[in-house]
């Protein structure tokens, strides 16, 4: 039986980890077992770089955080080497990031689940997920679509006043052959 100390640090840690998940917007579960320090250390800056929070996280800890909630499906998932990367502003940014590491060192990493907005997703579901456009690219995309018709209206407005000054151009003329 582990001493009350030892049980109220682990409680703690319980609730920081439902905290952390329940805050996220999404996040993703997965099997590190054969990646090397060099190869964990670009991961975690590539994680830190897009605003992913990365820990290798307890099984046991991972099952009591998700009681009760509706992720409690992703305890099918808990065995073997866990991680778990998450991310309270960008719901695309830790599948994506994971799944592109994953495609790159092969057996050794693999994407065992992950969640959006409280909702639980298999291995190919956070597949689905990453190949998503980012939040950058969306922005750039919705920015590109509101300044198009703007552009559009300029365009518009540029050719039309250069449409009316070449008939002020032309009544000026005919005024002045008439005088």
């Amino acid at each position: 039986m582990p001493s009350a100390k030892v049980l109220a640090n682990k409680q703690t840690l319980v609730e920081t980890l439902k905290t952390r998940i329940s805050t996220a917007q999404a996040g993703v579960l997965v099997d590190y077992k054969g990646i090397n320090v060099a190869d964990d250390t670009a991961l975690r800056r590539k994680l830190r770089e897009a605003g992913v929070e990365y820990n290798v996280i307890k099984n046991s800890l991972l099952r009591f955080a998700v009681q009760g909630t509706d992720l409690v499906g992703l305890q099918d998932v808990l065995a073997g080497t866990t991680a778990l990367a998450t991310s309270e502003t960008d719901a695309i940014a830790p599948a994506k990031v994971l799944k592109a590491y994953a495609d790159k060192s092969g057996d050794k990493f693999s994407i065992k689940a992950g969640f959006v907005e409280g909702k639980p997703l298999d291995a190919a579901g956070v597949k689905q997920l990453a190949s998503m456009p980012g939040r950058e690219e969306l922005m750039a995309k919705l920015l590109g679509s509101v300044n198009a018709p703007a552009s559009g209206l300029a365009n518009v407005v540029q050719g039309t006043m250069r449409g009316l000054a070449v008939v002020l151009q032309a009544i000026a003329e005919q005024k002045e052959k008439a005088a």
